[in-house]
């Protein structure tokens, strides 16, 4: 069964973020931050306010796991929403390829966007 810790977990890798980094950002030490992570605690209201924000969740899904609500409420397209569902039933490597390929495509989306802004 999924836990607080294990959301927190799984979303602060999800951003490509170390326990010092995410610490730091919530305004705690790495040592209280790696006890939320491995059970020892739970964080107090405030900070589960600051992980929410700072990871784009809702406190709900952070301490309920009710990440349907919160995926429905971000992605409008019901396509992309199942889209992502489908990928998210891909084995582990098999997803990572997908994400690479998005955040390339982004990344090139965004340069076109920014080139054509200087040639305007």
């Amino acid at each position: 069964m999924e836990t607080l810790s294990d959301r927190i977990l799984f979303l602060r890798k999800n951003n490509n973020l170390t326990q010092i980094e995410l610490a730091t950002k919530i305004g705690v030490s790495k040592s209280q931050y790696i006890r939320y992570e491995t059970k020892d605690i739970q964080p107090p209201a405030d900070v589960l306010n600051k992980l929410a924000e700072f990871l784009n969740t809702s406190i709900d899904y952070l301490i309920n796991g009710d990440k349907e609500d919160k995926a429905k409420e971000l992605i409008k397209s019901n396509e992309l929403l199942n889209s992502f569902k489908e990928i998210d039933t891909l084995p582990e490597e098999e997803k990572n390829t997908i994400i690479k390929v998005i955040y390339a495509y982004l990344r090139d989306y965004k340069t076109r966007q920014a080139y054509s802004k200087q040639n305007t």
